[in-house]
């Protein structure tokens, strides 16, 4: 299934893109949520100037349609640690990302 990132506006599989969701119930972004998080999501792309360009023109709180406080730092640091936390050189996950 592919997704459209916000930061260039490409079309890529799911599984390449970083998922930012806005909570249904309790309104807060995660990213890369589990499967079972209910909520609007919007996709960039593993790629630096498609990060910046998303928090340069606030590209992500208008797809998430909110008014969250999410800067580039808290997001790279939540992005780290939700993605490289308790990971091994071996694991498959940390091997994708580039």
């Amino acid at each position: 299934m592919h997704r459209k990132c916000i930061g260039c506006g490409e079309l890529k599989p799911r599984e390449n893109l970083i998922k930012i969701t806005k909570e249904h119930n309790t309104g807060r972004v995660v990213i890369n949520p589990d499967s079972l998080t209910f909520g609007r999501s919007a996709y960039l792309c593993y790629n630096q100037m498609c990060i910046e360009s998303a928090f340069k023109k606030a590209r992500i709180n208008r797809a998430l349609k909110t008014n969250a406080s999410l800067d580039k730092s808290t997001f790279c640091k939540e992005f780290f640690d939700s993605n490289f936390n308790n990971k091994t050189a071996g694991d498959d996950k940390l091997q994708n990302v580039e």
